[in-house]
């Protein structure tokens, strides 16, 4: 087989999963509104859509992933029970799953989890468990107890049916947008680029994946760059919802790589700019990570002129003490 061909047999892969995912978690989830940026659009001349899946149920796009994971479970798979490991988002949509369909487990976060978002998970009654500050360690965690226990382990992002769960949204813009030039994603393990990618490049290979990636975190892209999935040195981003490394044989790195077009990296004030920004022109609370397709749009807008572009959106629970940080910032000297 060819590598033209493997390529194509993967881009169908995520097609079919994509289009089994909307047949299954269509009547749970909510078609989040595709909403038009007057002002990005006229800063570069082109049009510019936000894909607001801050407003999903939980706030973020998560949720497609893990209902489409948790009601692919066997009757036998439910009664064992489940087991997952997040930052937050992941987290708070398993949680929210568990609850809603009655199924028993553990959630695992890191112990530098966001308040907020801990709080969130909380609210649907799930058992939370704590480990490291590193949640790499702790999905490792998680794993290590879903195989002593026989319990099913729901991946962030390494599993395609969390992937074609994320893909609905790229069938819900094909309702929306008569044509797509251009999908500026953010990219965490990649299972929402992947998604997405993958069903629009099933549909029009021409349209252009970018993803958009912290300077802090660059997994994903590094990854890509090397041809392999190799270890990065990261920091803490004001963007934490794509913290955390790209585990060894993730199916993401090969949709990563024949269907994402490029990256574009961006700096922890570009981050914070296209917060105040998206505050201030669409009147919208949006988390860090959220926003990194307008802050990777606005540093290479020239590119995109006379484009309809879309900015996925990915996640509105940004805590209190973060949005102090970005509108009240330490003043040096006290001034």
């Amino acid at each position: 087989m060819n590598h033209q061909n493997e390529t194509g047999s993967l881009i169908e892969k995520v097609r079919q999963e994509t289009l089994d995912a909307e047949e299954r978690i269509r009547e749970h989830i909510i078609e989040t509104r595709l909403e038009y940026s007057p002002f990005l659009s006229d800063s570069a001349g082109g049009s510019v859509y936000l894909k607001c899946e801050n407003l999903q149920i939980t706030n973020s796009f998560k949720l497609r992933g893990a209902l489409n994971k948790l009601l692919s479970l066997t009757e036998e798979e439910r009664e064992r029970g489940v087991t997952t490991a997040s930052t937050g988002n992941h987290g708070s949509a398993v949680a929210y799953g568990m609850d809603k369909f009655n199924i028993n487990g553990l959630i695992y976060l890191p112990e530098n989890a966001a308040q907020t978002k801990i709080d969130v998970i909380r609210s649907y009654n799930a058992e939370i468990k704590f480990f490291s500050d590193d949640c790499a360690k702790a999905e490792v965690k998680a794993r290590q107890v879903a195989q002593e226990k026989g319990m099913v382990f729901v991946s962030p992002y390494n599993d395609m049916k969390v992937v074609g769960g994320q893909g609905t949204i790229a069938i819900e813009l094909m309702r929306q947008l008569e044509k797509i030039d251009v999908v500026i994603c953010p990219v965490g393990g990649g299972g929402l680029i992947g998604g997405i990618a993958g069903y629009l490049k099933s549909h029009n290979e021409r349209i252009e994946i970018i993803g958009a990636q912290p300077e802090y975190c660059t997994h994903m892209y590094e990854a890509i760059k090397a041809g392999k999935i190799i270890e990065v040195p990261a920091r803490p981003t004001f963007a934490d919802g794509v913290e955390g490394a790209v585990e060894a044989g993730s199916v993401t790195f090969d949709i990563c790589r024949e269907c994402v077009d490029d990256f574009i990296l961006v700096s922890e004030e570009e981050i914070k700019a296209a917060l105040r920004l998206v505050m201030e022109k669409h009147f919208m609370l949006v988390e860090g990570a959220g926003v990194l397709s307008i802050a990777a749009y606005l540093k290479a807008k020239d590119r995109f002129k006379n484009k309809n572009v879309v900015l996925v959106i990915s996640g509105g629970k940004i805590g209190l003490d973060k949005l102090k940080k970005l509108l009240c910032p330490t003043r040096v000297g006290g001034r």
